[in-house]
C-alpha cells in the first residue's frame, strides 16, 4: 500500500515529534524534538472531543515556546486508528497539522513473556516510532490512509445493508428453531405472521401453541417484518445514493460474468476507492499474501496475512468461488483446477485464497486501464 506521506527528515530540520495514546478517560501526548534523552509525556483529560483535542494542541504549542522551537518548525502527529476512527486526523489536517494515523498491529513490540505495558510506555514507544519512521524507517510503524468523509460515509449503505440481511436471516432461524421445540414444522414464510395471529399454527399433536411462546413468536414477527421493511427501502435507492462515479465503475465491474451489484459495490466502496501503485500492494492491502517464518533451515508457513479490511477479505472468496462457477474457461479457473487435482476439500480451500488474490488484481486491472480478465466472458448486453 502506498504510504499517506513520503517526507523524510534531515539532521538540519526543525522537528517536534507528537504521539497521542487514546484512551476513554484520558489522552498520554509523548512529545520529542529528536535532541532530549527522553521524550515527554503528558495528559489531558477533558470531556468532550473537540476540547480535549484542542487541549493537546495547546499543551503541544506550551511545549514548542518552552524548547525554543521556531514557529514554522514541522510538527508531526501520530495516533492508532482505533476505536475513534479517522476524525483526529481530518481535525488535526484542518487546523494545519501534520496527522499520520497507523495500523496499531504494525508497532513493534518486545517479545519478552512479561513486557510492562502503560499508557505512557505506549505513548513513548509511539513517538520513538515516528521519529525513526520520520528518518526513513518505513518498517517502524505503517501510516494507514485517510479517506474523504464523502468515501466513508458511503459505506455505511452497504454496511447496513449486510448487518439488515443478517438480521432478517436470524429472525426467519429463530422462528424455525422455536417452532421445532413444539415439533411445528410448519414454513415460517409466506403469511406465517397472520397465521399465527389467528392462532392456526399447531404443536405437533394439533394443540395450539402454548401462550408465552406464541406471544413471543408474534413479538419476533414484528422485528423481522421491520428488519425487513428497512432492507427493501435500503436497497430500492442505494444504487441511485451513490456518486456518478462510483455508478459507473459499479457497472462497469457487473458486466462481468459472476460479478452481481451488491459485490461490485461493497468492492468500490471498501476497496477501490484508494489508488494503487502495482499488484503487491492490492494483494497487501487485502490480506491475502502469504506470510513466511523462515529462520535457518526452519520454513513454516503462517498462512496469510489477513490484514487490511476483513469485510474485503471475506467478499473476495465468496466472489472467488461464484468466478470458478460462473466463468469456467477463464484463466483463474483453469488455473486453480489444475493446482487442485487430486486434491481433497482442505487443498481447495487453501487453493481459493490464491483465487481471491489473483481475482482482486483481476479487477483492479480492469477498473484502472480496462484490461479484461484473460478468457472471462462478459454478460450479454
Amino acid at each position: 500500500m502506498r504510504p499517506t506521506l513520503t517526507q523524510r527528515t534531515s539532521s538540519h530540520d526543525t522537528l517536534l515529534a507528537v504521539s497521542l495514546e487514546l484512551s476513554k478517560g484520558q489522552w498520554k501526548i509523548g512529545l520529542h524534538d529528536g535532541q532530549r534523552m527522553r521524550p515527554t509525556v503528558l495528559t489531558v483529560n477533558d470531556a468532550q472531543p473537540m476540547a480535549r483535542l484542542k487541549a493537546a494542541l495547546a499543551l503541544v504549542e506550551a511545549i514548542r515556546v518552552k524548547w525554543d522551537l521556531p514557529p514554522h518548525c514541522r510538527i508531526a502527529v501520530v495516533f492508532e486508528a482505533g476505536q475513534d476512527g479517522l476524525w483526529i486526523a481530518r481535525a488535526l489536517r484542518q487546523l494545519g497539522y501534520e496527522a499520520l494515523p497507523i495500523d496499531p498491529a504494525s508497532i513493534p513490540v518486545e517479545r519478552r513473556a512479561r513486557r510492562a505495558k502503560t499508557d505512557r510506555l505506549d505513548a513513548i514507544r509511539l513517538v520513538q516510532s515516528l521519529l525513526g519512521w520520520l528518518r526513513g524507517e518505513r518498517d517502524r510503524m505503517h501510516v494507514v490512509q485517510v479517506p474523504a468523509l464523502e468515501a466513508e460515509a458511503e459505506r455505511h449503505r452497504v454496511r447496513d445493508r449486510g448487518q439488515l440481511q443478517k438480521e432478517v436471516q436470524q429472525h426467519r432461524d429463530r422462528l424455525r428453531k422455536l417452532l421445532r421445540t413444539v415439533g411445528c414444522w410448519d414454513a415460517v414464510d409466506g403469511g406465517f405472521a397472520t397465521r399465527l395471529q389467528q392462532n392456526a399454527v399447531r404443536c405437533y399433536d394439533g394443540s395450539p401453541l402454548p401462550d408465552p411462546l406464541r406471544e413471543r413468536l408474534i413479538r419476533e414477527c414484528l422485528r423481522w417484518d421491520l428488519a425487513q421493511a428497512q432492507l427493501t427501502a435500503l436497497e430500492a435507492g442505494l444504487q441511485k445514493a451513490l456518486p456518478e462515479s462510483v455508478q459507473a465503475r459499479v457497472t462497469q465491474l457487473c458486466r462481468l460474468k459472476a460479478v452481481g451489484p451488491v459485490g461490485a459495490q461493497r468492492l468500490m466502496l471498501e476497496l477501490f476507492w484508494r489508488q494503487f501503485d502495482n499488484r503487491r500492494q492490492v494483494g497487501a492491502c487485502v490480506g491475502l499474501v502469504p506470510q513466511p517464518h523462515d529462520s535457518g533451515e526452519s520454513r513454516v508457513d503462517q498462512g496469510i496475512s489477513k490484514q487490511g479490511n476483513g469485510r474485503v477479505r471475506a467478499l473476495l472468496i465468496e466472489m472467488a468461488w461464484l468466478w470458478l462457477r460462473y466463468q469456467p474457461k477463464s484463466a483463474l479457473a483453469q488455473w486453480f483446477i489444475r493446482r487442485t487435482q487430486g486434491s481433497g476439500k482442505r487443498g481447495r480451500r487453501i487453493a481459493i485464497v490464491a483465487v481471491a488474490r489473483k481475482l482482486a488484481i483481476a479487477l483492479w486491472r480492469y477498473l484502472q486501464a480496462g484490461v479484461i480478465p484473460e478468457g472471462a466472458e462478459l454478460k450479454a448486453a
